[in-house]
Parts: C-alpha cells; structure tokens; sequence
C-alpha cells in the first residue's frame, strides 16, 4: 500500500490528488519551482520541495529533480497528473528503477499509447479504424512536406507526445506549412520535452468522444463510458459533458469494446482514455492518453466512482472489485474550463494577482481549482484557473443548473473566459446538442466580447458595490460622498447621501435617484427607483469589475476632474508594433531594412505554454527591431519599429 505519495505536477491536479490521498491516510507530498513558491496548491500536501526555476524544462519537467525531491521526503510512490511528465515513459521508467511506484500504466504500455505515431498503429492492428494520415518514421521536413501535398490541405499538424492543443496546427494551404511545422515542433519540445510531429487529414467538424478506461494488473479491463469534448478552442477542450447526446447503445457499446480492446493489447493498467472522432462515416480511433484527463470528473459524477483513488489502488497492486456490466451511469454531468484569457482581446492570456475569488457552490455543484484570492497568475504554465462542473438527473437540468453557477462565479484582479462560458451555455446550438469541433468557428461571433460603450446597468451595480463595501470617501453625516469611476474610456461620476433605509442611497449625477442594494442567491440586486438590475460585482483592487449579461466591465477608481491625470499605455502612433499581452520572445522573424508584406510575421511571444503570433497590420519597412529573442516583455512593450 501507498503511503507516502509525491504530486510531480501543480494546480488543480496536484490539489485533486491531494485530497484523494488524504482520504485513503495516504501522505500528500508536492513539488514547486520558484514562481510557485507561494502557490495555493502547496497548502494541500504536508511537506514540499522547490525543483528548479520557472521555465517547466527546467522545474516540472527535470525528472532528475523530482526523483530527488522523491528521495529526499522519503515517497513511495509518484502522481504524475497530467501534462509534464505524465506521459513520458523514461520518466516511468525511472520512477521504477528508483523504487517507487508510478501511479500510471507501466512504462512500456505508456511508451505504446502515450506516443501518437505508435497508438495509432497498435490501434490498426486491433483493427480499429484510424483517422488517415502519415505517421511515419521519417519526420523530416521534406518527407512532411511531400506527405501533406499527397494528402491534400487542410492537414492537421499534432504532437506526438502531448494533449492539450499544444503543439497543433491546422495548415491550410502549402505556404504555410513550414513555419506551421517549426511552430509545432517548438511548442511540443517546451510542454512535453518530445518534438516528434505527425500529419492528419483534417477533419471539417466532427465529434470529439473518448472512453474512460481502468485496468488492474491481474487482466482485468473496462470502461466507464463515453465523454463528449466536442467544443473545443484552438484544439484545447472547453466544455465536457457525459454521456454524449451523439450516441446509441448500439455504438457506445461498439466504442467502448474498441476501447478496452486497443487498451488490452498493449497490457495497459490504471486509468487511460481512448479517443474517437465521430462523423457521419463513422468513428476513428484518435489517440490514447495514458494518464488521467482533466475531464475525468464528469465521469465520476456520472459513475459515482473516484478514479483518482483507484488509480491509487491500482497501483498498490488491488484488484478491480468492479465488472462492465455494473458500470452503469446515473444523470448527466457537464464541465466547463474556466480560464485567465481575455474574451474581449482575442483570448490572449491575462496575468496579475486575483484580488476576487468566488467560486459558485450548491448541490451537484464541483469547483476544482488550485487558486484562491491572492494568488498570482504568471505567464510560464497553462491558462487554466478552475474546472466548473455539474450533475443533474439529465442534460437540460445540468445545463440550467451550468448557467447559474456560472453567473455565480466571481473573479476579479484578472480577464477571464467566463463571459465566453456564459454565452457558450446559453446557444441554442449546444442546448440542443447540434455540436462538433467547429462549433465555435461557426457560431462565435468573438466581436460580441469587444470592448464597448459601458451599459447604464453596468455602472449601476459597480457603485452599489462601491456602496455596500463602504469603499468610498465618506463624509460626516454621509452627505454628498463623491465616487469618480472609468471605464472603457469613459469616466464617471456621482455623488451618494444615505438614506434613512438601511442598505438606501440618494444619487446625483451620471446615477441619479434612490438606491436600493440587497444581495440574493450571490448575485447583487440594485434597484434604482424603480428599474432593477441584478448582476455581479467584485472588488478589484481599488476598483470593481461588474458582470451583466454575461460581460464583464472593469471599473477603475478615477481621480476628480480637476486633478492632475497622466495618460499611460495604449498603442503607440509612431509605428512601434507592441506586445498585445506580457510574454517571452521566443522568434525575431525580420530584421532591420526588411520589407514586409500584410499578415507577415514579425514576433513570436510564448505565455502560459501558447505561442502567438504578432503580425504586420500592413505593408511597411522594418526601421528596427527592439527586442531579442528570450527576452521576456511588458504588455504594451515596443518589439518592432515599422515606417
């Protein structure tokens, strides 16, 4: 038996393992590297050990490290989590050859399926249809290259190693495939420590559908059932949801054996997924991921069964006491990822300190998240905050119950995905369950998230909440307190005189009339006069960030009219291109003199694992470039001059 585990990850996951542990008397252990030092998920394990600096290469990702952290506070056994290492067989291999147990499949199975190029062959030879494509030994340059123009565009560029959208492309035409291709492959080497690539014939708008597999060591192999993860951005996962709307008993059932048949062909034990793509031809084996997915709680709310304890079991060499035909499901769960990137500045990441954390509760209502107020989020690691997610008797009450728990969530200190989460659970499209990949390429209209005139409610309930904090700059008698507020541009004012009702203000200026505030379920009911408005807000430093119909509005608190006030940040006029968000210059693609062309590529800037591409607006002459490559920027910072 387990007692002494170490969580060679962070986050939520290392959070989630660590109270699993805990709940078998199982001694939870963590790792961190210095930007984590402070970190809210080391408050869950008992002892923890620094294992590098920031960059994962040389922390999460040192397996040296992490066996000698493993040593040193005297662990018998390592989580992975996933991501990191969780899929690299050496580190498998090594956590064996150390003594320890490795809570995952062993490293020879993991070799098998947690590589693309070889699951997918394994896959073949049990005779599962596989999508088509070129997986290959030689990924060469040239030998991708002449593979895609057999295959024709658009071909899908993947990671062999990895998840989570990184290291993907679409590449729609035979220009792009070569930055495409060198894009990837960075991306892949900084999350997996592997740059292996592999080529697929791109599918338009399928399903995305995967199988929760758990095996013991003694042959035993089953599945829990389908998860839909169809809604995806940019390859990465948004909202999950068990079962799928998409299936009949007769293709579950056919799916699932496929499934436990790819898994048992490579002797695979613990917890793995294996995933399909569906389309109206059929389905295709996609990859198998020998590791936990962050997703995995739907199918435990579903199931009823915790699969991180189970994997805790397996590994100490139990038995499954479960058998197919008592799998059975129970209602309907749905996951939403709620993430720190800015909807309405083209969800590039956002980091800074989180001055509001309120996530929402309730039955059939799971927060899983490795953060809390105060907590920094930086640029070196993944966007994710939190996963919300829900249980109800079927798909309508789930998704009802999302809604509400969303409109419940505060945030504040940080941009976040929740404004995209609301209106993704509010679709006619995904109410009714006509989803795929495409989903949101089809049906988000991403200016609806743009930066507008700030609405009247929107500023209603950021005084109210002013008011109620008693963060304002009170007056004797509480007679003719000013509030000055900016947003988007604009400012406002007003001035608030109590009133002899309790949680009443009189208004002047740009809210004029009587206030009433009161607070129901979470949310913050403002009545002015007679016209109600009911939303949230969060304090946001000096400030507040208020939510109305799913969008958020940040108010600052702005100095009196007469003071002094200096402008700061913005796009600069005299043609310096700069950095849309903070990040690490990871490509300088011109130089001084150049001539470059609409759309042509002038930076890279790596932030929380995602490479973006920052692009010449017109055609111009390269006066100078002000960065180098490694150099970690500003948001707003100059990188290009262009005349």
């Amino acid at each position: 038996m387990i007692s002494r585990l170490l969580i060679a990850n962070r986050g939520e996951i290392a959070v989630r393992v660590a109270r699993a542990a805990r709940e078998m008397g199982i001694v939870a252990l963590g790792i961190y590297s210095e930007a984590d030092a402070d970190a809210h998920f080391l408050e869950y394990v008992e002892d923890a050990r620094c294992v590098g600096p920031a960059p994962a290469a040389q922390s999460y990702l040192n397996a040296t490290a992490i066996l000698d952290a493993a040593r040193a506070m005297h662990a018998d056994a390592i989580h992975p989590g996933y991501g990191f290492l969780s899929e690299n067989s050496s580190f498998a291999a090594a956590v064996h050859d150390a003594g320890a147990i490795f809570v995952g499949p062993p490293a020879d199975a993991m070799a098998a399926m947690g590589s693309k190029i070889e699951a997918k062959r394994r896959a073949r030879d049990a005779g599962v249809p596989t999508v088509p494509g070129y997986d290959g030994a030689d990924r060469s340059a040239t030998r991708l290259r002449d593979e895609a123009a057999r295959m024709g565009f658009p071909v899908l560029i993947k990671a062999s190693a990895g998840g989570g959208g990184r290291g993907m492309r679409v590449v729609t035409s035979p220009r792009e495939l070569e930055e495409a291709l060198a894009s990837a492959k960075r991306e892949a080497a900084g999350a997996f420590g592997d740059d292996a690539l592999l080529l697929e014939r791109y599918l338009e708008n399928p399903r995305h559908i995967e199988f929760q597999i758990l095996a013991d060591a003694f042959g035993t192999t089953l599945h829990l059932g389908e998860r839909e993860c169809s809604i995806q951005r940019r390859h990465q996962k948004i909202v999950e949801e068990a079962p799928s709307i998409a299936l009949s008993e007769q293709v579950r059932a056919e799916m699932g054996a496929a499934a436990v048949r790819i898994a048992s062909s490579v002797g695979y034990v613990n917890a793995g997924t294996v995933e399909f793509m569906l389309d109206a031809s059929g389905y295709y084996f996609l990859e198998m991921n020998a590791r936990l997915q962050v997703e995995h709680a739907v199918t435990e709310a579903v199931y009823g069964i915790d699969l991180v304890q189970w994997q805790l079991r397996i590994a100490s060499g139990e038995r499954l006491t479960l058998r197919q035909e008592d799998v059975t499901p129970r209602g309907w769960a749905v996951e939403m990822r709620v993430t720190a990137e800015d909807p309405s500045h083209g969800m590039l990441p956002s980091a800074g300190r989180i001055s509001a954390w309120r996530p929402p509760e309730g039955p059939g209502v799971r927060v899983d998240s490795g953060v809390a107020t105060g907590s920094t989020i930086g640029l070196d690691y993944d966007s994710m905050l939190a996963k919300v997610i829900v249980h109800a008797g079927d798909r309508a009450c789930a998704i009802a119950k999302m809604a509400v728990a969303l409109d419940d969530f505060g945030i504040a200190g940080i941009r976040s995905n929740l404004p995209l989460l609301v209106w993704i659970v509010r679709d006619e499209a995904f109410v009714s369950g006509s989803i795929g990949t495409a989903f949101l390429a089809q049906r988000l209209d991403e200016s609806r998230f743009a930066r507008a005139d700030v609405p009247k409610e929107a500023l209603v309930l950021a005084v109210a909440k002013l008011l109620v904090e008693g963060i304002v700059p009170w007056r004797i008698g509480g007679v003719g307190c000013p509030i000055f507020l900016a947003a988007e541009k604009q400012r406002f004012s007003a001035s608030a005189s109590r009133a002899a009702q309790r949680d009443a203000w009189h208004l002047s200026g740009d809210v004029e009339g009587e206030l009433h505030v009161r607070r129901h379920d979470g949310a913050l009911v403002a009545t002015l006069d007679s016209r109600t408005v009911t939303g949230h807000a969060e304090l946001d430093g000096c400030g507040v960030l208020a939510r109305v119909d799913g969008r958020e509005y940040a108010f600052a608190r702005a100095e009196p009219p007469d003071a002094d006030v200096r402008a700061s940040g913005g796009i600069e006029a005299n043609g310096k291109v700069t950095a849309p968000m903070p990040g690490r210059v990871i490509r300088v693609a011109v130089s001084p003199g150049e001539d470059v062309a609409p759309h042509q590529l002038l930076i890279v800037l790596e932030a929380m694992k995602m490479e973006h591409r920052i692009e010449a607006s017109l055609a111009a002459t390269v006066r100078a470039v002000l960065v180098s490559e490694g150099q970690i920027v500003a948001s707003d910072a100059p990188l290009v001059e262009l005349g």
